[in-house]
């Protein structure tokens, strides 16, 4: 039997904000949310102040940290002006991740290659103020040797390209990507890193990657934001959780689990 230890859910909250800036208000309140999706069970709560602060603003940031009795996980550009909040807020943790102005979601991986020197010192002082620092990167074994070298603690693995081919029914770029994660997230454990997945993932990609025993957590937001308007946030919490129990569940009672 494979152990593994509990899967944690953190839930994004930023597409809150964005149905609320929509109108330029103060509802939904993303805050409201973040504590509604405590109570139903979610682990942590992620949140990502852009440049353009398009959602999340920086008195959203400010009120999460106050308000939310979970871990804040502030995802943020590796700029002056972000390093500056992070700072002033002192998250739990700081997920850095590339941006661009023009793009709609954030599209692929850290370069934590190509930027390293930019990278370190950010890193340490993240860390030097006690904020765990996470790198957002492609299951790419020279990000992930790179990652380790920084001495970031934390990877989180960009699972866009996987569950956008799942969705779109392309099943032999699925089966590459999937066994890129796989072969990512056991490089990056025998690295020593703590290993986090998101981006697109639903029940079912949920479901499945919580099969990987490398896995400790999973950061999701859009998916669940939007069916959220159906069933409700706390519904959507609880649903989510209940997938991934599932897929632990299954690792349990599978000697060889994450290899299918």
């Amino acid at each position: 039997m494979t152990k593994a230890p509990p899967l944690r859910l953190g839930v994004n909250v930023d597409h809150v904000a964005t149905l609320r800036n929509a109108r330029g208000g103060a509802r939904p309140d993303p805050v409201r949310a973040a504590l509604t999706a405590i109570e139903a069970g979610a682990d942590g709560i992620t949140a990502h102040l852009r440049e353009d602060r398009r959602h999340i603003r920086d008195a959203d940031m400010a009120r999460l940290k106050a308000e939310i009795s979970k871990p804040l996980n502030f995802e943020m550009a590796a700029n002056d002006d972000m390093l500056r909040i992070a700072l002033v807020t002192k998250p739990h943790a700081v997920c850095l991740v590339p941006e661009r102005r023009e793009e709609l979601t954030t599209e692929g991986g850290l370069d934590v290659v190509g930027q390293h020197n930019v990278l370190k010192p950010f890193i340490a002082k993240l860390s030097d103020a006690g904020v765990r620092v996470s790198l957002f990167i492609a299951a790419d074994p020279r990000q992930i040797e790179m990652a380790a070298s920084l001495r970031a603690p934390v990877i989180e693995i960009h699972t866009g390209a996987w569950c956008d081919a799942v969705v779109d029914g392309h099943t032999a770029k699925a089966d590459a990507e999937w066994q890129r994660i796989v072969a990512g997230a056991r490089l990056a454990r025998s690295a020593g890193l703590e290993v986090h997945a998101g981006h697109g993932l639903d029940y079912a990609t949920s479901e499945k990657i919580a099969g990987l025993p490398e896995i400790a957590e999973l950061n999701i937001g859009y998916f669940m934001i939007g069916e959220a308007l159906f069933v409700g946030l706390a519904g959507t919490v609880r649903a989510m959780r209940a997938a991934m129990d599932r897929g632990r569940e299954r690792l349990a009672s599978q000697p060889d689990a994450g290899n299918a």
